[in-house]
């Protein structure tokens, strides 16, 4: 049976968002050295330049995203997560197709990411390139690093 996914704005407030996030972060520090961990914090994501969404499932949190306004034309898509609960379950399809859509609707005429490189981010390269996204090169104040992929799409 296909459950339905809810995918409605969060306030970073609630103690299951909080958790993902921190955990996200977490596992960023695992895979990657320090210098090329790129993930935002709860704080981080409280920056008006972005605005966060989560998506929830029979009432429990199944994933969590962010866009980031990088300027008049552009946005950078910040914190994708799902719970490791949910994965395979379209939660990360069903949060980056929000995400594109609230940028399109925005104006917005490109999207950017920048995601690992280890086997632990392979499903979200495919995810993205599934969805039409491209490599490129580093964009805003990225750095070529061994450990990030750069990709972005235009709208």
């Amino acid at each position: 049976m296909q459950r339905t996914i809810e995918i409605r704005t969060d306030d970073l407030s609630g103690d299951a968002t909080r958790r993902l996030i921190a955990s996200h972060l977490a596992g960023m520090h695992d895979t990657s050295p320090a210098e090329s961990v790129h993930a935002l914090d709860v704080d981080a994501l409280r920056h008006p330049s972005l605005s966060v969404w989560s998506a929830w499932i029979d009432g429990e949190l199944a994933g969590v995203g962010a866009l980031k306004a990088l300027d008049s034309d552009r946005g950078e898509i910040k914190s994708m997560r799902v719970d490791d609960r949910f994965r395979g379950t379209g939660v990360g399809r069903a949060m980056l197709r929000h995400i594109i859509d609230e940028a399109r609707l925005r104006g917005l005429s490109s999207l950017w990411l920048e995601t690992g490189t280890t086997e632990d981010f392979a499903p979200a390269q495919r995810l993205y390139a599934s969805e039409g996204f491209a490599l490129c090169g580093p964009f805003e104040d990225y750095a070529l690093d061994p450990f990030s992929v750069f990709m972005t799409r235009a709208l």
